[in-house]
């Protein structure tokens, strides 16, 4: 194939939605502070646009994209909104003060979504279309339009949407695969028909949002990118509803990767891709498959002896990337017990970890507890400590000791020691095992009816002294799930550790 590389490459935005679409996915929900440092990072990593939440959804939603909005500079920061003039004020409310806002307005074109869900006739749509979008565009210059269900609505009905919506002021258009019903052929005849029959479709971006319900949501999106999309919608690691969202770092990598015939290029800094991946991972509690493409523990592992002799030789025998290309950290700069702050520092900076120096304090303090109990700490152990939250709010409980007694034959006992505040707290409670007499303990201490929902334990590096992380999903009285997560050699610290944050998460969330 001719190479394409000294040409100029089409400039594809990466729409993130990550903080809206994303935390739709269950077990995925995130506090503000969380989606503040998810949406600092999304700004690290380059992203054009972060949807920060749909600000009519609940007081909370609203007051996250506004703090979204307040916390970010180089990133467009959307609120998406229905074509209703509640639902526009709120999100123009909510993003105002943004350097750069967006509101994503929607209304579904599909036949069945206008019989059954909204009531309306195909006139009625087109009217509403064109009256919400210069509304929207009342209070902002950036508008983008979405057409729900667009890869099932009737296609000249659908391009009529669309061009009421660019001639009422719309700067995007958003082509929804809403349940992930297309397929990349359809998705780019579709896009190519578009870009035929919108009117005044040369003076705005074509952007697709794919589901992956059968598994194409990336390939589905590539193949618009092919057909003339300028803007893809995406999640971080693929979260969203259902099974999820196109894949961010996918969709990045093959665009990287294959400039040659994608004859694109993004504005993504590729050596955040991991670390981002790693955080909202960390944040959500919920793991990374090994094999999942570009990020997974296994995606640049070769256990073959074939594959290995050809990588040795020539990485590019089996390997298409380079892992350092999107950040996974390399273990070349092994530290110690009698490591300082100085180096520590250097190796922060070497990973890409940009720490003031209060938050270079903190870690520091947990890498000299952590090179107690093990002889060589790698870049993955760092990595670890870096990304492990701390709740530091007003009134949070904090770890002080745990003392456990567990056996076949004998009873599971626990002694737990939290402060909070300026209060020392101890209880003891007998269990079915270690953990449950912890957690009864922390219970009892705390005069709380805490359930939990889910509990899990991964090690996080490698080696008989490898950190391991537990995430728990623990239920308030009223419902609400929290995830908590803690880190640390000993898995039953870590339960209790990750068992307290949750704890501290929700006694924030209803101060």
């Amino acid at each position: 194939m001719k190479s394409r590389r000294n040409q100029a490459m089409k400039r594809i935005k990466i729409f993130d939605t990550t903080l809206r679409d994303g935390e739709q996915s269950p077990g995925c929900s995130m506090n503000i502070s969380e989606k503040i440092e998810m949406a600092r990072q999304l700004e690290k990593l380059g992203v054009d646009i972060i949807e920060a939440g749909f600000a009519i959804a609940s007081p909370m939603d609203h007051k996250s994209v506004q703090a979204i909005a307040g916390a970010v500079t180089n990133c467009t920061v959307a609120s998406l909104a229905r074509c209703t003039k509640g639902d526009i004020d709120a999100a123009w409310d909510a993003v105002k003060t943004a350097k750069h806002p967006r509101i994503h307005v929607f209304l579904a074109t599909s036949d069945i979504h206008m019989e059954y869900k909204l009531q309306m006739s195909r006139e009625q749509v087109l009217q509403r279309i064109s009256e919400m979008v210069a509304y929207a565009k009342s209070f902002c210059q950036d508008i983008e339009f979405s057409a729900e269900d667009a890869s099932r609505s009737e296609w000249a009905f659908l391009a009529q949407c669309y061009s009421n919506a660019v001639a009422a002021g719309a700067t995007t258009l958003n082509v929804p695969d809403t349940v992930g019903y297309s397929t990349p052929q359809e998705m780019a005849e579709l896009i190519t028909y578009l870009r035929q029959n919108v009117t005044g479709v040369e003076n705005v971006d074509i952007s697709v949002h794919c589901h992956n319900d059968l598994g194409m949501a990336v390939a589905n999106s590539l193949a618009c990118v092919k057909a003339g999309a300028t803007q893809i919608e995406c999640t971080v690691n693929g979260i969203g509803e259902r099974a999820g969202n196109a894949s961010l770092e996918e969709l990045v990598m093959a665009i990287h990767t294959r400039r040659d015939f994608y004859d694109a290029e993004t504005g993504i800094n590729t050596r955040q891709i991991y670390r981002s991946s790693k955080l909202l991972s960390n944040i959500t509690g919920v793991p990374i498959p090994p094999s999942k493409a570009i990020v997974g523990a296994n995606a640049f592992a070769h256990e073959s002896g074939i594959h290995q002799h050809g990588v040795i030789a020539n990485a590019q025998t089996y390997e298409i990337m380079n892992s350092v290309d999107v950040g996974i950290p390399q273990n070349t700069m092994v530290l110690g017990k009698h490591s300082g702050k100085h180096a520590l520092r250097e190796k922060l900076i070497s990973m890409g970890y940009e720490l003031t120096d209060e938050e270079l304090e903190s870690v520091f303090t947990r890498f000299k507890v952590l090179a107690d109990k093990k002889k060589n700490i790698t870049g993955s152990d760092i990595e670890a400590l870096v990304l492990h939250r701390r709740n530091t709010a007003i009134g949070s409980c904090r770890l002080l000791s745990h003392v456990v007694n567990a056996g076949d034959g004998v009873p599971n006992t626990s002694c737990i020691k939290l402060q909070r505040d300026n209060d020392v707290l101890e209880e003891v409670a007998i269990g079915s095992g270690p953990l449950d007499a912890s957690f009864k303990a922390i219970n009892r201490m705390l005069d709380m009816d805490i359930k939990l929902e889910s509990f899990s334990l991964n090690a996080v590096t490698d080696g008989e002294d490898a950190i391991g992380e537990a995430v728990v999903k623990v239920a308030a009285p009223d419902g609400q799930v929290y995830t908590g997560t803690g880190l640390s050699t000993d898995i039953i610290e870590s339960s209790i550790r990750a068992y307290v944050n949750g704890i501290n998460k929700m006694m924030e969330a209803t101060a």
